[in-house]
């Protein structure tokens, strides 16, 4: 009697029975999202991100900005150089004299992304250019999938990110690539 019940009900009530079908398959979705990023970064990156530290203090990005900004004037890039925290906060925002101003924003994401994602964003732009699942960072706010953003690291730590942005994504990564290296160095 119950079985006939429930299919009488599912034959008169058809919307309830799509509605609650579609609130199990977003229910779904975001449980693959969150686990994807937070307990399956190793699977989706082939690598377990670094913990965070303390973020980044001014004179440290100053470092960073300077050492980036030296790479692209050696090559005489114009481009916007971001630096956040380990929280992503903005902390130095440098511009170039000629850099198209589109590339303030666009370089403050790259950083962000590298920072809250724990990874430098040419992982993201390597996934999505693979397709398959990789298409699936398209969903994911935030993701940054263009070269040129690199988390800093200290001491095994990441202290905050540097973002890139006004010539190829391959050399907004050169600069950033010498500006993260600039606390390495003793």
């Amino acid at each position: 009697m119950e079985g006939l019940l429930k299919t009488e009900f599912q034959a008169h009530h058809p919307e309830k029975l799509m509605n609650k079908t579609r609130a199990m398959k977003r229910t779904l979705h975001l449980t693959i999202l969150i686990t994807t990023f937070t307990l399956g970064p190793s699977i989706l990156f082939g690598q377990t991100p670094l913990p965070y530290g303390a973020p980044i203090k001014l004179d440290q990005a100053k470092k960073v900005a300077a050492a980036a900004e030296a790479e692209a004037r050696k090559n005489s890039w114009d481009v916007v150089i971001a630096i956040v925290d380990s929280g992503g906060h903005l902390v130095l925002m440098h511009r170039l004299d000629n850099t198209q101003f589109g590339s303030v924003e666009v370089a403050r994401q790259k950083a962000w992304s590298a920072a809250a994602f724990r990874r430098p964003t040419k992982a993201f732009q390597e996934a999505l250019a693979a397709g398959g699942e990789g298409l699936r960072l398209l969903k994911v706010e935030g993701a940054a999938p263009v070269e040129g953003g690199l988390p800093i690291v200290v001491d095994g730590r990441i202290i905050g990110a540097i973002g890139v942005s006004g010539v190829t994504s391959q050399q907004d990564a050169q600069i950033a690539k010498a500006g993260a290296e600039a606390l390495k160095q003793p």
